[in-house]
């Protein structure tokens, strides 16, 4: 891990499965909806049955076509050669079973590209398994994003409700010459600037909420979130988690499959120039008679080997190889991308926690600092010692500190998922090799 990462180096267990690290009730039933409902998750899947079933099409290459046929005929001949066939009509029957254009893969040509196509099937799935640990990263920040603007709904509708009133009183107080008109078009654009603050929070929350049904693949209605604190739906990762629980990445392990299928695809370019064999078998039986067609004297049979080189391609196998091996440098560079790029995005989740821990402490204390100076500049106009302006600033700067330490809470929760993601998820991808038919 980075220096800054601020991680113990004593060992540690990977990352727990996200229903026992979304600990939340409510968080936990949306991602069970998204898993279940979820478009892109849904393409995913369908994704990895084609792949399967091309891998299972490139399997049956290695093995021969058999095919089974029954036959029979009958010919009305021309009486001027009825004498010669010694009859009107011809009749023959016949039953074979053959093997066509079976190659031996002396070459290990044909082996190559089924294990290409195996890895292809095996990257398909890591890749949807990456699609899921995504959906789930994001449900979570859409639901986090969903009840900071429920906070900051909350709050700003306190503050309106209390504005409104300071207004009632102020107009009161003007009616009866204690105040000026100046101190109520101040109570008024204050409260006029908490409407407007609560309007844009109402809206960037609807939109809100229309992307996480997005996400959801539903649309039906989203319940409540609790005011609960968001740190409290996560469980604690562990520290000291090794750099190794990152080969667990179903992004990473999907580079892999596809460096494995890509050098598979060099070693069965690298065959094609070497000759082909194949062959070609029968064995069945004919007669003239349905009767008969079993009879002794009646089997045939057929053996024919083809051995196939080809003189001059135009270079065109030698293209197919450069080619190939071009994808597998591409495929090594996509790897080395990937391993850096899943470093990074945890080297950025740890910087995010602390530092993001260490703003959440100096907007909470901000948040009671500035509480105290609308306390005590109320205090001193109530005496008469200050201008009502000293309390408008006062309530104006507290409003803004409460929000900031929202937003302050929300990103810190925000954090621990992002880094819970880029840890992998905390489940390997499945070993998909052991499904795979053969």
């Amino acid at each position: 891990w980075p220096a800054d990462a601020a991680v113990q180096t004593a060992a540690g267990d990977a990352p727990p499965a996200w229903p026992d690290y979304f600990t939340d009730p409510q968080l936990q039933s949306l991602i069970r909806t998204a898993l279940a409902h979820n478009a892109d998750l849904r393409i995913a899947a369908a994704r990895v049955q084609q792949a399967r079933a091309a891998a299972r099409i490139q399997s049956a290459e290695q093995w021969p076509l058999l095919a089974g046929s029954a036959d029979a005929t009958r010919l009305g001949l021309p009486a001027a050669v009825q004498p010669l066939a010694g009859g009107s009509v011809l009749q023959s029957y016949s039953v074979s079973l053959a093997a066509s254009s079976w190659e031996l893969d002396l070459w290990d040509r044909l082996g190559s590209l089924d294990r290409a196509a195996l890895e292809n099937y095996l990257a398909s799935d890591a890749a949807r398994h990456a699609v899921r640990v995504a959906l789930i990263a994001q449900v979570a920040a859409a639901w986090l994003a969903l009840r900071e603007s429920d906070e900051r709904i909350a709050l700003t509708a306190q503050t309106v409700a209390t504005r409104d009133a300071s207004l009632r009183i102020v107009a009161r107080r003007v009616e009866v010459g204690s105040s000026s008109r100046l101190q109520l078009t101040q109570v008024e654009t204050l409260l006029i600037q908490a409407q407007a603050l609560l309007e844009q929070l109402q809206q960037t929350r609807a939109a809100q909420a229309h992307a996480l049904q997005q996400l959801l693949g539903t649309n039906e209605p989203l319940p409540a979130t609790e005011p609960a604190a968001p740190a409290a739906a996560f469980v604690p990762l562990q520290p000291g988690l090794p750099s190794a629980v990152l080969s667990a990445r179903p992004d990473l392990v999907a580079a892999e499959h596809q460096l494995r299928a890509a050098h598979a695809n060099v070693a069965a370019a690298r065959a094609a120039f070497f000759p082909r064999i194949t062959l070609t078998g029968l064995f069945g039986s004919g007669s003239d008679e349905l009767g008969g067609l079993f009879d002794g004297g009646t089997g045939a049979w057929l053996f024919r080997p083809s051995l196939s080189l080809p003189l001059f391609d135009a270079g065109r196998r030698r293209a197919n190889l450069d080619v190939n091996a071009a994808r597998e440098v591409e495929a090594v560079a996509y790897y080395e991308k990937a391993v850096q790029n899943a470093f990074r995005e945890v080297a950025d989740a740890l910087s995010a926690r602390e530092t993001l821990t260490r703003q959440l402490a100096i907007a909470e204390r901000g948040v009671a600092v500035l509480g105290e100076r609308a306390r005590l500049a109320t205090l001193r106009y109530d005496a008469g010692a200050a201008a009502y302006l000293d309390v408008l600033d006062a309530q104006r700067d507290l409003l803004g500190a409460q929000q900031q330490a929202v937003s302050a809470r929300r990103a810190l929760a925000a954090s621990q998922v992002a880094l819970y993601a880029a840890l992998g998820g905390g489940a390997e991808v499945s070993d998909t090799s052991a499904r795979y038919p053969r």
